[in-house]
């Protein structure tokens, strides 16, 4: 067994040192489990893989609560041996979402900064029965100093009855001190959140716990498993480039400081990219309130360009992890990590301020955006924090390619097959063939709008005759549609294999 008794600062603690099968055999079918880890950044590895092992061989299944989405040592493993029966509230994981997609694992998709409260209102399905939480060290008084996430973990050891640490040696012990632990009260008797710009500190830096809480101490050393990211191509240059225009222009009219406001930007290679291109942007003390700090953060702060980052996880490439533990000095001083209920609120969103910048799988020629469904009934991942962002930004932002499948999908369509973010929530949209500003503009106006700035030219012939058709229709109504032709597009890819005519 690894020694990890330099980090288990309390003696007194030592006792409960015990392996990942015996830590693992505490835990009953049926129970809710509620980890540590938002994106594969943070979340407990060997207990899972030990877990896992009994559910191949008992055949049972657990409830799975996270931040986001984890590693394959975790809901990976568990899908795998068949052992989750309930899933929340955001996942990536290939064997996962064909679960989800057999109705072998019952899914339920939140806003991210929603969980921790409805975790401990006990609206998800009874309280949490067990915390299991990645740490670099426990404290002298057994609190927990998390690793390169927070998510819902410090409302997960508050609420559970049994604590598992798992005390990973491969997180480096410079982690201590980058987190910002605050746990508001649950209403009536919740107060405003005393946090006024991204470089505040509120709270603690370690997750409140305590000696008598803690059930078990397991050993690792299993990094975390982070995930590459796609090469920055042609279209994401575009959209990073019509981004920076569009900025350019709201500070010339006076709506943006010249140094922005700050930064949101969702998981994932699009969101990366656009990020990465402000590298080579005029903006200078920029600064960024958002979930996952990605490989595009640290090219800002590294450019001097980023003055602070707070968010709730590192979610960087397999290489970006190495630059952050080789740098990890210098970055700490820039980058902090709070609960998602934190780095997610609505009222932080707006209250300070922040640009939202999300992706979507595709959004419709009024401006509604699907971000979860692929043809209306495949869940993909979930809707993450988009939810929480856009709604609340001072600009909301949604980029996609404007096709896919080489063409054979158009990223805008006459009507959403699944709407996850409605017209009221969404300022601008963004592809590589330019830039929407739907601000202020009724439906039929979005509609041109959108068609004539984002569609790609195979598609928007097609989009305008729908239109057109669909206001000579129904007699130039509010919102005109034509009821069995707006979802003809994905019935015939379905069909065919392509939108096109």
């Amino acid at each position: 067994m690894i020694d990890i008794r330099d980090r288990v600062r309390n003696a007194a603690l030592h006792g409960k040192i015990v392996s990942a099968e015996e830590a693992a055999a505490i835990i009953k079918p049926g129970m809710n489990i509620g980890t540590s880890g938002f994106t594969p950044a943070g979340y407990p590895k060997a207990v899972p893989l030990a877990l896992a092992e009994r559910m191949k061989k008992e055949n049972f299944q657990v409830n799975l609560w996270t931040g986001a989405s984890v590693g394959k040592e975790l809901d990976g493993a568990w899908a795998e041996a068949n052992g989750i029966a309930r899933r929340l509230p955001y996942q990536t994981n290939e064997a996962i979402r064909k679960q989800i997609n057999n109705g072998k694992i019952a899914y339920t998709d939140l806003h991210l900064s929603h969980v921790a409260q409805m975790s401990r209102y006990g609206f998800l399905g009874g309280k949490v029965n067990v915390a299991i939480v990645e740490a670099c060290a426990i404290t002298e008084d057994g609190n927990i100093i998390p690793t390169t996430s927070l998510g819902n973990s410090p409302s997960f050891v508050k609420d559970a009855d049994i604590v598992i640490v798992e005390v990973n040696t491969s997180q480096p012990m410079e982690l201590e001190g980058m987190h910002d632990v605050y746990i508001p009260q649950d209403p009536p008797c919740r107060q405003p959140i005393p946090l006024t710009k991204p470089d505040d500190r509120i709270g603690t830096p370690y997750i409140p716990c305590g000696v008598d809480k803690i059930t078990y101490i397991v050993p690792c050393d299993l990094p975390d498993a982070v995930r590459p990211l796609a090469a920055i191509d042609d279209d994401a240059r575009a959209m990073s480039a019509h981004l920076i225009d569009f900025l350019n222009n709201e500070i010339k009219q006076g709506r943006m400081p010249k140094n922005l406001l700050p930064l949101q930007s969702g998981v994932g290679s699009v969101a990366n990219a656009v990020v990465c291109g402000l590298v080579n942007s005029p903006y200078e003390n920029l600064s960024v309130f958002t979930e996952v700090i990605q490989d595009g953060m640290f090219d800002l702060i590294d450019a001097g360009k980023l003055t602070f980052a707070s968010g709730t996880s590192l979610t960087p490439s397999p290489e970006g992890l190495q630059r952050f533990y080789d740098n990890i000095g210098e970055y700490r001083k820039k980058i902090v990590l709070r609960p998602q209920e934190i780095a997610n609120s609505p009222e932080l969103a707006r209250r300070l301020g922040i640009i939202a910048m999300n992706t979507a799988i595709e959004f419709d020629i009024f401006g509604h955006v699907n971000s979860t469904h692929i043809m209306g009934s495949k869940m993909m991942n979930g809707i993450g924090g988009s939810g929480d962002f856009a709604r609340n930004g001072y600009l909301t932002f949604f980029f996609s390619n404007s096709i896919a499948k080489k063409g054979a999908i158009s990223s805008i369509v006459p009507m959403c097959s699944h709407i996850d973010h409605t017209e009221h929530d969404v300022d601008v949209f963004i592809t590589e063939r330019g830039v929407a500003d739907v601000r202020g503009l009724s439906p039929k106006e979005r509609a041109r709008v959108i068609i004539k700035h984002c569609a790609h030219p195979d598609y928007q012939p097609l989009l305008t005759d729908y239109l057109e058709r669909a206001e000579k229709a129904t007699g130039f109504v509010h919102t005109p549609h034509l009821m069995d032709e707006a979802l003809s597009w994905h019935s015939r890819f379905i069909q065919t294999g392509t939108m096109k005519k």
